[in-house]
């Protein structure tokens, strides 16, 4: 892929040029299992393809290197499929389209997909590079990642042979991860029933966008705007002083995704339009001037649209509005044991009108506290169940407890120090990562968690680093020939 070419390291932007030409939205990575099979068998290296469609890809040790403790490398192959509303983009059909922006790659008005393909980009190289040195080698690619970690979830005993495992899904170079969050989903379904739109109406559409969004963990302590929430705020608030009508509201898209786009579409009688007007234009530059400084991109748009046929009845438009602007969205709590790390959060995450009877609000929490994380949980499922909503939460999936004497972590901050003469942070991170399901399964595993700089992940604004690329292969190379031998 043109913009790709002369990137180095050279074999891992051209694995990633090959990646972007391969549809593999989250659910929809059949073409991407396909790939990687084809890969290993095509390299004559032992390939295995588990029931839910996770792979894994053995390369003997290198020359010298058979005493070596054999090393599983793990990326997820699944993305985040966003798009900017005015693009044609199908993410189904269509390559993701890599461009150049100063010292960074970025895609055409959507998602990169380098969370997580310059991972699976760099296992690719690795496999074939006749020059690296490791011993026996593992590479895991799981599926489902962003939409319920399936892969990590279903991977079955024995499917792992190593005994470290290193993750390639982090998103700071120079950090090492030893720690995640666990998280779990809460999820609202409000029956409603319509009546036809009264007489002598003109109805208006009101659109949030040009929000930054971005990933529910790694960003949701950085006070971006969540669209959902800035446009119910104006329904809220307007339906107190000007009798309107909700025919459709619609925001957000994915659980770990911070919502940059909301629309919704009103009614009210054509005598109350200029107070309407009035109402949108006042609240419009309160809010811009609110937020300001952390989104300057916010636009707010009202414009005049043909009627629906139908409106929800009162009762359930006031409990709609009701409930989300009494659910919570954000950083919750600190932790108390390391320096600027969220401990507890929920997101906001999704409306959508499914039917012409329900409509589905999404929300994700993440916690680093078992407990508080399900508290959180709770305390967004009590303002839906205020609103007479049913309730559905997800089983959730384990978060990652640090472990600062792990062999590989030494390992690496080591190797680190010697390429680049400065000491790795070692953190936690808010996010999910797979490595506590991975624990749950194998207990023996000693893993760490690093990769490139990448920003603005699971928005079409995600952009990877790419002298950051070098530098993380590099890395990945000297912590593979400095493990340590089998006892």
């Amino acid at each position: 892929m043109e913009p790709l070419n002369g990137l180095k390291p050279e074999a891992v932007w051209n694995y990633f040029a090959e990646i972007c030409n391969i549809p593999r939205r989250s659910t929809k990575e059949e073409k991407i299992v396909d790939y990687l099979v084809n890969f290993g068998r095509l390299h004559n290296l032992e390939t295995l393809k588990d029931d839910v469609g996770n792979v894994i890809i053995r390369k003997p040790a290198s020359k010298g290197f058979e005493g070596k403790k054999s090393v599983c490398l793990q990326s997820h192959v699944d993305m985040v499929a966003e798009k900017n509303s005015n693009s044609p983009h199908n993410f189904d059909t269509d390559a993701i389209q890599p461009v150049l922006d100063g010292g960074w790659v970025k895609a055409k008005d959507t998602t990169l997909g380098a969370d997580n393909g310059i991972g699976i980009a760099s296992q690719l190289a690795i496999l074939v590079d006749k020059e690296a040195k490791h011993g026996p080698l593992e590479c895991l690619f799981t599926v489902e990642e962003e939409l319920g970690l399936k892969g990590a979830f279903n991977l079955k005993p024995g499917f792992i042979n190593s005994s470290i495992l290193l993750n390639l899904d982090s998103e700071d170079e120079g950090e090492l991860f030893i720690g995640c969050a666990g998280g779990m989903d809460t999820v609202a379904s409000m029956h409603y029933k319509t009546r036809a739109v009264p007489s002598n109406s003109v109805a208006f559409k009101i659109d949030v966008s040009g929000l930054a969004g971005g990933h529910s963990g790694d960003d949701i302590n950085k006070n971006r705007g969540n669209s959902i929430k800035i446009l119910n705020r104006f329904l809220w608030c307007v339906s107190k002083r000007v009798p309107i009508r909700l025919a459709h509201f619609e925001g957000g898209n994915l659980r770990n995704a911070i919502p940059r786009e909301s629309t919704a579409i009103i009614t009210t009688h054509r005598n109350h339009s200029q107070r309407l007007k009035d109402e949108f234009i006042q609240f419009n530059l309160a809010v811009k001037n609110e937020m300001q400084n952390n989104e300057p991109g916010l636009k707010i748009e009202i414009k005049e649209v043909p009627l629906p046929l139908y409106v929800l009845k009162r009762k359930y438009q006031r409990r709609l509005f009701n409930m989300l602007y009494g659910c919570p969205h954000g950083v919750v709590a600190m932790s108390r044991k390391v320096e600027n790390l969220v401990e507890t959060s929920t997101n906001l995450a999704s409306v959508k009108f499914v039917n012409h009877y329900t409509v589905s609000i999404s929300t994700s929490q993440r916690s680093s506290v078992d407990n508080e994380k399900r508290n959180i949980a709770n305390t967004v499922s009590s303002i839906f169940d205020l609103g007479k909503a049913n309730v559905e939460q997800s089983a959730g999936y384990p978060g990652w407890q640090p472990n600062p004497a792990s062999e590989i972590l030494q390992i690496a901050s080591v190797s680190y120090k010697s390429l680049f003469g400065v000491e790795p942070k070692v953190k936690a991170i808010h996010a999910g990562l797979e490595c506590g399901l991975f624990l749950e399964k194998y207990p023996h595993l000693d893993m760490i968690s690093f990769g490139p700089t990448i920003r603005n992940a699971h928005s079409p604004d995600e952009r990877v680093d790419i002298a950051s690329v070098q530098k993380f292969w590099d890395h990945l190379l000297i912590i593979l020939q400095h493990v340590p031998e089998k006892n």
